[in-house]
This record gives structure tokens, C-alpha cells and sequence, in this order.
């Protein structure tokens, strides 16, 4: 299971570890300082001793790329703001449908309806009742 956190915090981790390590600390305390198990610690300090600070970079966080840019997803969210009415609905109701309508007319991407929600959460948006 992946731990908790950005790879870039994980990577401060490892960093942190080792430089515990570097000041006479113990893999035991270090394991406790930093909020990992030992066998962790111990890991890290042979790869930092086989390949050096290189060992400890941050890697890409696994899973597929999003489907949106950083920018479209800006663009979406002014979009959303400006109201339904201003994108050619009767009402000024957001719906998954019709946000799912939106992204596929102005980015050419199709999401599910049921991703939808998920999509809205991460850009800051909340369901509500009408």
C-alpha cells in the first residue's frame, strides 16, 4: 500500500531520515521520528548507501494521467461559475449531465456521469440541494 502524502513529502521523509541517521540516531528512533516502521528506515539507508540522495527522490505518483489540464480544469471552473443559463441551459442548475455536456463541448473529453461528482469535489465544488 502506498503511504500517505505527496511524493515530494515523502521523499522530505526520507530525507529527514537520513539525516537522523547521519547525526548517531538509531533506525529504531528514527522509524519513531519520522512516523514509519524500522524496516523502512533501514531500507532507505541502503539505498541511499547504493545509489546516494538520488535513491531518495520523489517518484511519479502512480495511476493514469488526468484528462484535463491544470488550465482546462481553471477554464471548467469559470465556466461553472458563470451559471447554466450563460452555457445555454434553461436553468441555472448544474447537473451532472450537463457538466459532463460542458466538458465534452469545450475540451472534447468525455467523462461518466458518475465521475462527475469526483471531477467537481477536486475543483472545490460541494452538491447542493436546488
Amino acid at each position: 500500500m502506498r503511504p500517505f502524502g505527496s511524493p515530494e513529502q515523502l521523499e522530505r521523509r526520507r530525507i529527514k531520515a537520513i539525516e537522523l541517521l547521519g547525526l548517531g540516531k538509531q533506525p529504531v528512533e528514527v522509524a519513531r521520528a519520522v512516523g514509519v516502521d524500522r524496516r523502512s528506515v533501514r531500507r532507505w539507508q541502503a539505498a541511499y548507501r547504493g545509489n546516494g540522495e538520488e535513491a531518495l527522490k520523489a517518484k511519479p505518483a502512480p495511476g493514469r494521467p488526468p484528462k484535463l489540464t491544470p488550465t482546462e480544469l481553471d477554464a471548467l471552473r469559470e465556466g461553472l461559475l458563470e451559471g447554466a443559463k450563460t452555457a445555454g441551459y434553461p436553468t441555472d442548475l448544474w447537473t451532472c449531465p450537463r457538466v459532463a455536456d460542458l466538458v465534452l463541448n469545450r475540451f472534447g473529453v468525455s467523462y461518466h456521469v458518475d465521475h462527475i461528482g469526483r471531477l467537481l469535489h477536486s475543483l472545490g465544488f460541494s452538491p447542493q440541494k436546488p
